[in-house]
């Protein structure tokens, strides 16, 4: 049972990565982690059009990765699970730090 439930969750695991390989969707996590923003919001701070916008918030959405709520005629995006930022933050970090090696690296050779 349990080598079936860490299978389903390698599975899952995947598929949120596999979302989140889009450098927009990593940038709608970013605008998005000091509270939730409605899609002319993310148009202006993405600077892509409102379809693109809408599609990625509708992919990212249907992994579970952002909830919605609608107020009149706008709806308002936000992060489904604070832990979806704690884990981006890491990895920008590790990122970050690869960087700052190799940079040292190079200006030392």
């Amino acid at each position: 049972m349990e080598n079936n439930n860490n299978k389903r969750i390698f599975e899952m695991q995947a598929e949120v990565c596999k979302t989140l390989t889009n450098p927009k969707r990593l940038e709608i996590i970013h605008a998005l982690k000091d509270g939730e923003k409605n899609v002319t919001e993310l148009v202006e701070i993405l600077g892509i059009p409102k379809a693109n916008v809408s599609q990625h918030l509708s992919v990212m959405k249907k992994m579970g990765i952002l909830k919605s709520r609608r107020e009149g005629v706008n709806i308002y995006y936000s992060i489904s699970n604070p832990k979806v930022i704690e884990a981006c933050n890491l990895m920008r970090e590790v990122l970050t730090e690869q960087l700052r090696e190799r940079e040292r690296i190079l200006s030392s050779q």
